[in-house]
């Protein structure tokens, strides 16, 4: 014999499940719509950082890359400073050679003269004072360098003798305790020494 079935009286009948609210076509194409539209701000957003870090990061080697080609031109351009000083050097040399060259063309006399000034002026107690020159200026020489001693005041005996070894422009002058050369050639090898090891140095920067 079967037992009939008890009533479960706990159980509350009166509640009805709501049906499932149904999504309409239009309201699924207003959300897909809405989602694709905030993946792509969120693709776009991505984008847009992803291209602001590409930017730095090549604004960041570009920087790099001119600061070490500046470096290079700052290297080269003090390279070529430094040979342009040598051979401002050289020529500055060529030219003053060449000048005084056409200076003692010109007037051969006017070094020796401006020498003797300084040394009458210097020695004037000297009891004698001996200039030698280039024998083919030994005329004129000696009758400048009278003139020189006698508006100088000088009281004591001036010499003037011709020497064919000495040249041109050039003149050795003595007195009891000293002398003084001026040997044009021998200056110019000093000056030539220096200028050498000078462009030397600077083109070896």
């Amino acid at each position: 014999m079967s037992v009939p079935a008890r009533f479960l009286f706990d159980a509350d009948f009166g509640s009805v499940k709501e049906a499932p609210r149904r999504i309409t076509p239009e309201d699924h194409e207003a959300a897909l719509a809405a989602a694709e539209q905030r993946g792509f701000a969120r693709g776009l957003g991505a984008a847009e950082a992803q291209a602001r870090t590409e930017a730095q990061r090549r604004t960041a080697a570009a920087s790099e890359r001119l600061a070490a080609a500046l470096a290079q031109i700052g290297s080269e351009i003090k390279v070529i400073e430094a040979r342009l000083s040598a051979d401002a050097a050289e020529v500055a040399v060529a030219v003053a050679r060449k000048l005084a060259q056409a200076l003692i063309a010109r007037e051969p006399v006017a070094e020796i003269a401006a020498l003797a000034k300084d040394c009458i002026a210097s020695v004037m107690a000297a009891p004698h004072i001996v200039v030698r020159v280039n024998d083919k200026l030994y005329a004129e020489a000696r009758e400048r360098l009278e003139e020189i001693a006698c508006s100088r005041g000088y009281e004591g005996r001036l010499v003037v003798l011709s020497d064919r070894d000495i040249a041109l422009g050039d003149c050795r002058i003595e007195w009891a305790d000293g002398g003084i050369v001026r040997d044009r050639a021998a200056l110019e090898a000093t000056i030539d020494g220096l200028v050498f090891r000078y462009a030397t140095a600077c083109r070896a920067v």
